[in-house]
């Protein structure tokens, strides 16, 4: 792992100087877990994309908007959040479309068979984090981080360079506040 993560860290620099070469020979070391990391997303969410697509429309993210990533959880970090920011957009895409806007043609899409209904959980709960990013923007990037990038307190405390023992108690601040916020819009 202490290899590939060097490697990864050496391909984004590379990336970060121009070296496109470089993003395509970075896919093969991080799929996997990138999938995983989807994964994780949809089972939270219970979002309608399919974790291979979700990987896939993050990867153009990246690619359309290139690389300025430090390390391998830098790199992760950002595709936790990238992710999430992709299912709210579907979610408020399927929403809007329910109710009859922006349909113009309809396509049969094989990532989306059997899907399930909109997320409207995952907009409740970005509602939510967009709420208390207006309180303290860190215990969002650590809620995004531990939950849906994955990471141990420990690596969430490196990236965001503060102690795991600050990760935990601003973690425990976060979910208590988060658990209040969607309980009182559950209510409305």
């Amino acid at each position: 792992m202490a290899d590939s993560g060097k490697t990864i860290t050496r391909l984004l620099g590379r990336w970060r100087e121009g070296d496109e070469g470089a993003f395509d020979e970075l896919l093969p070391l991080v799929y996997e877990d990138l999938h995983r990391l989807a994964a994780r997303h949809r089972n939270r969410a219970d979002a309608t994309l399919r974790p291979t697509a979700l990987v896939h429309e993050a990867y153009l993210r990246f690619q359309r908007h290139g690389g300025s990533f430090e390390d391998r959880s830098h790199f992760f970090a950002a595709a936790a959040v990238t992710m999430r920011r992709l299912l709210v957009d579907y979610a408020r895409r399927r929403g809007r479309q329910k109710r009859g806007g922006d349909v113009v043609q309809v396509e049969f899409d094989e990532e989306l068979v059997g899907a399930a209904e909109p997320a409207t959980e995952l907009l409740a709960l970005d509602r939510a984090l967009t709420e208390l990013a207006a309180v303290d923007d860190r215990k969002v990037r650590i809620v995004e981080l531990h939950f849906f990038g994955g990471m141990s307190y420990e690596e969430t405390a490196g990236v965001l360079g503060v102690s795991p023992a600050t990760i935990g108690r601003e973690l425990r601040f976060a979910k208590a506040w988060l658990r209040k916020e969607l309980s009182v819009e559950a209510r409305a």
